[in-house]
């Protein structure tokens, strides 16, 4: 009863001040004012203070709160560390796409194309692997980006 009857003198005063406003020629302030000053009235009127006021000396409400504050603390809790770790769901399934579809292995300098390519230099009769200079000098550059492209990959870029 209390709740209800400062929100009707605080609207009361509202529209007074409004009124004031209004007369000084100030109608598009007085308008917004006599709107802030109905809404605590319109509160009472729906029943609105009534029912916070009724769940707010109620034990089992403040239990409710702290148990949905708890909750809440969990669950950041949980994200902090995901954040942390880096492990996220979305970030395991690329990994796993990445392990899949991954052309380069991650300590490789050269690209694995498979046992049947064309690129693949067979090894001669001697038994040693016949690479021509050039493709030495090509692959030269490939060890130095093989690192990023491990990490990259590992992170789903």
């Amino acid at each position: 009863m209390l709740a209800e009857t400062i929100c009707s003198a605080a609207s009361a005063a509202g529209l007074g001040i409004a009124a004031i406003t209004a007369y000084r020629k100030r109608f598009l302030t007085a308008t917004r004012i006599a709107a802030y000053s109905l809404v605590p009235l319109g509160l009472v009127l729906t029943g609105v203070v009534e029912w916070v006021s009724g769940i707010a000396f109620k034990p089992s409400v403040w239990i409710g709160f702290g148990v949905l504050g708890l909750a809440w603390l969990l669950f950041m809790t949980t994200r902090a560390i995901e954040r942390r770790s880096g492990t996220t769901r979305a970030e395991r399934k690329a990994a796993r796409a990445a392990e899949r579809n991954e052309a380069v292995a991650a300590g490789a300098s050269t690209p694995s194309l498979g046992a049947g390519s064309a690129g693949q230099v067979r090894p001669t009769a001697g038994g040693a692997a016949a690479k021509p200079k050039k493709q030495q000098e090509a692959a030269a550059p490939a060890d130095d980006f093989s690192d990023i492209e491990a990490i990259l990959k590992k992170h789903g870029i």
